[in-house]
């Protein structure tokens, strides 16, 4: 019997959505489809303990593939951390010298003009000084006259 003789498709009505169709199949056709799979070779022993094999293979070449993956993680985890702490101890190096110089800088003027102050009080002063002999000369004068 042909295949196409005991296939009869029927049209069914016409949808939005596309055509539908049904398919029925004569009753000698069914033989032909079987409905149950087909029969496994039986499998031997030594093609068993083979597959199990091959398995804890795939299995360990895994587990070696995921223990290496994580050791260059570690290891680039390591480098990123060592390479912060380079920089941080630079960052620090350079900040400290730069805070040793701002203070230096800060002190050098500072010490120079109150340096320049002080020669300027003692200008002062020593003026002051003489002032005050002229003032004491001028009195002592004024009172040696006025008890004359």
């Amino acid at each position: 019997m042909d295949s196409a003789e005991a296939i009869q498709v029927k049209e069914l009505d016409k949808r939005a959505s596309g055509q539908a169709f049904e398919v029925i199949l004569s009753p000698d056709a069914k033989a032909e489809f079987p409905l149950s799979p087909p029969k496994k070779k039986d499998v031997s022993l030594e093609e068993i303990q083979r597959k199990l094999e091959a398995a804890e293979e795939r299995r360990k070449n895994h587990e070696a593939e995921v223990l290496k993956h994580l050791a260059e993680k570690r290891e680039h985890e390591k480098e990123v951390l060592q390479k912060a702490m380079e920089e941080n101890n630079n960052f620090s190096k350079m900040a400290e010298e730069k805070l040793l110089k701002m203070e230096a800088n800060k002190e050098q003027p500072h010490g120079a003009s109150l340096a320049a102050k002080s020669e300027k009080f003692k200008e002062k002063g020593a003026a002051c000084d003489k002032k005050v002999e002229e003032v004491r000369k001028n009195k002592e004068t004024q009172e040696g006259t006025s008890e004359d």
